[in-house]
């Protein structure tokens, strides 16, 4: 299974440095990875970085708590648009889901997707760890409703990462209209495969090399 150009290489930790998103694009085009996932600071660059490869630029939006208002969200998809991102990865209204305020969550989404339409694929993530398995399928309800192009499982930065039930959850629920994300603690090729076998459409990782080689990864987190 040729997994590398369903990966989006990803580096989100608050520490990384230039250097690091300037290696991170390499690694992107040697292994034709489908993007690089980057915060909206560093999409300029990488859209510079990246501009004659088939490689796309992705963001997140609202990340990690996905807590930030609707026009805040909008905006900063706009901007990251504007800046080059091909691919915006924006979270979910946890609270909100569990307040079942779910008229808020939907307009929340289609604030983003209004952002974005015609121009960047949007990827809502839901952050799964937090979730029931009610709410998990609510979430993908909503998110087709509200014009998605994607669901996708977790920040990889609160208590939990993807897991394999979770991803037929998700699948089962978007059928084939929807893509499924897998991301949060896959860090090697097999997991990466079963998520695929799973449902999966595009996998969400920074220890992406190790996956294409099929190799162990020593790292922790996303």
């Amino acid at each position: 299974m040729n997994i590398a150009g369903l990966i989006d290489h990803t580096a989100l930790k608050p520490e990384t440095t230039k250097a690091q998103i300037e290696k991170l694009c390499s690694e992107a085009v040697e292994y034709g990875f489908a993007s690089v996932c980057v915060n909206p600071c560093y999409v300029g660059l990488c859209s510079r970085l990246l501009k004659d490869s088939k490689v796309k630029v992705c963001t997140v939006i609202g990340f990690p708590l996905g807590a930030t208002t609707s026009a805040a969200k909008a905006a900063e998809a706009a901007e990251a648009i504007q800046n080059g991102a091909a691919e915006v990865d924006m979270v979910i209204n946890v609270g909100a889901i569990k307040s079942g305020d779910l008229d808020y969550v939907k307009k929340d989404i289609e604030a983003v997707v209004q952002a974005a339409r015609d121009k960047a694929l949007v990827k809502v993530i839901l952050e799964t760890c937090l979730l029931t398995d009610e709410e998990k399928r609510t979430s993908c309800r909503i998110c087709k409703e509200a014009g998605a192009d994607f669901v996708k499982s977790s920040t990889g930065f609160s208590t939990g990462g993807a897991t394999v039930e979770d991803i037929k959850l998700m699948r089962d629920m978007v059928k084939p209209n929807l893509g499924v994300k897998a991301s949060g603690g896959i860090r090697d090729y097999e997991t990466a495969k079963a998520m695929i076998e799973a449902g999966a459409s595009r996998i969400g990782a920074s220890a992406s090399v190790a996956i294409a080689n099929k190799e162990k990864s020593n790292g922790s987190g996303y």
